[in-house]
């Protein structure tokens, strides 16, 4: 999990330096908004955002939250080709409805061998 912690540090940092220079905006759209700071290589950015968020799921030593990351990689790369102008808002639409399945899990889940550790 280390380089997926070292990637959103880096990630986190790059997005705060860009809203820290600004300027950033919010424009309302169809059925969503559209943010933006101004990035320079916004795409490579928001996919290792992406890789931050989503590899410690599909690594975790639980079998459903590896299914999981799985479907949430799905779902985040249909958002994306959507919308690409309101991924940052449809991404939070979507982390607010998957923030329930992950409160129930953590309630009721129980521990199950990932398909990567039946493969080791």
């Amino acid at each position: 999990m280390i380089p997926f912690i070292g990637l959103g540090v880096v990630v986190s940092g790059l997005l705060l330096r860009a809203m820290v220079r600004g300027p950033v905006t919010a424009k309302l759209a169809h059925y969503h908004l559209r943010y933006g700071i101004g990035l320079r290589s916004g795409g490579v950015i928001v996919a290792a955002y992406v890789v931050a968020t989503c590899g410690s799921l599909v690594l975790s030593g639980y079998r459903d939250i590896a299914i999981f990351g799985m479907v949430n990689l799905a779902a985040v790369a249909f958002l994306a080709r959507l919308e690409i102008d309101g991924f940052a808002s449809l991404w939070c639409g979507w982390a607010a409805i998957t923030s329930g399945a992950v409160a129930l899990h953590l309630r009721f889940g129980r521990p199950r061998p990932s398909l990567a550790h039946a493969l080791t």
